[in-house]
């Protein structure tokens, strides 16, 4: 009986000896730096554990990163393998883990469980538990103006950053010429918005947001210049006197170039005209004039030959030629054919050849024995 309580007790002990502990329950780390989760166990057993690392998520649910069993050590996470290991190289009780170079979706919840073969322990014991949150450092926030800043008029100051966990807050001041420091209402320190009301020459100056977290800060800023109402109105004046003189302007060339335009067509079609006026007849050849003798010769014969068709039928015998000899002078009465002397002009029959050749009578004016028309 005794040796059976010996034996619980013993037990008992070597139940009691394996624990794992953590140095703390939440480690935050700011993107980039390196970040170490505390973990050792006890133990009186000389074998060695076996140790195991796991990462839980909300969104995936826990799995192993990093593992060492019989002496092994085992990255299981591709993604983690170049920044994870543990602290200390085994044979240690600490089983610290660290990553290098911490990114956002490092944070989580990780667990480490140690087991040995020849010790006991209880439900729990053997299981530490750390959460990580990676810090970022706010963004460099952008600032706007909204309003138009003129005595007596109302404009709000906006600033935002993109990124930053937790969320940053922001700060308002103004830097010169005076320094001053905004609080609510005028400012809104979660949205980044200040309210300026009733401006006033004297609230002119260097405007600086600061977003800040834990993790850092990031600033921009606004110079605030504060018209006066004739000063607005001039601008505006001078804006619209700059529209109108750009459009006038553009009006002046367009017109310049098409009276340009209508004025090289206005004078091509002047050379033109000047080209058509200018230019000379072909003259008649003088041979077209003077015909040669022969063929005045060869035309009278036919108009002479002709008229005496046209005046008795065909076949009648020719009138006897009285009047040959020298040529009178030319007579008669207005109205009338030309005579010699007051004698008709001779008629000559056709000749028989060119009747039968169907010569047209041909009527040409009669002409002297030296060739000339009269």
């Amino acid at each position: 009986m005794v040796a059976l309580l010996a034996l619980a007790a013993l037990l008992g002990v070597s139940s009691a000896a394996l624990e794992v502990h953590v140095g703390t329950s939440s480690v935050f780390s700011v993107e980039g730096q390196q970040a170490v989760l505390p973990a050792w166990f006890t133990s009186h057993s000389q074998k060695k554990p076996y140790v195991t690392w796991l990462l839980d998520k909300k969104d995936v649910g826990p799995f192993q990163i990093l593992t060492y069993m019989d002496g092994v050590v085992k990255v299981e996470e591709t993604e983690l393998k170049p920044r994870l290991g543990f602290l200390y190289p085994f044979p240690t009780h600490n089983i610290s883990l660290f990553i290098n170079a911490t990114q956002e979706r490092d944070s989580g919840q990780y667990l480490c469980t140690v087991n040995v073969v020849d010790d006991v322990t209880s439900t729990g014991k053997n299981v530490g538990v750390i959460n990580l949150t990676v810090l970022v450092p706010p963004a460099p926030p952008a600032c706007h103006l909204q309003g138009h800043p003129t005595v007596g008029a109302n404009v709000t100051l906006s600033c935002t950053s993109e990124k930053g966990k937790p969320p940053p807050t922001y700060q308002w001041h103004r830097t010169a010429p005076t320094t001053q420091i905004f609080f609510p209402p005028a400012q809104d320190q979660a949205k980044g918005i200040l309210k300026l009301t009733n401006l006033s020459m004297d609230m002119a100056g260097l405007y600086v947001c600061m977003a800040e977290n834990r993790a850092g800060s990031a600033e921009c800023s606004i110079l605030l210049e504060v018209h006066s109402t004739a000063s607005a109105k001039a601008v505006i004046a001078g804006a619209v006197l700059g529209s109108l003189g750009a459009i006038a302007t553009v009006v002046f060339f367009t017109r310049r170039v098409v009276g340009y335009r209508r004025k090289k067509r206005d004078s091509q079609e002047e050379v033109a005209n000047e080209i058509k006026e200018d230019a000379i007849a072909p003259k008649t050849p003088s041979w077209a004039h003077s015909p040669p003798a022969d063929a005045i010769s060869k035309t009278s014969t036919l108009s002479s030959l002709a008229s005496s068709a046209r005046g008795r039928p065909y076949g009648a015998h020719p009138l006897p030629d009285t009047h040959r000899g020298t040529p009178q002078r030319l007579g008669g009465r207005p109205g009338h054919p030309q005579t010699l002397n007051g004698t008709p002009p001779r008629r000559h029959p056709n000749p028989p050849n060119l009747a039968r050749a169907g010569a047209v009578p041909v009527m040409v004016p009669a002409q002297s024995r030296a060739g000339s028309l009269v």
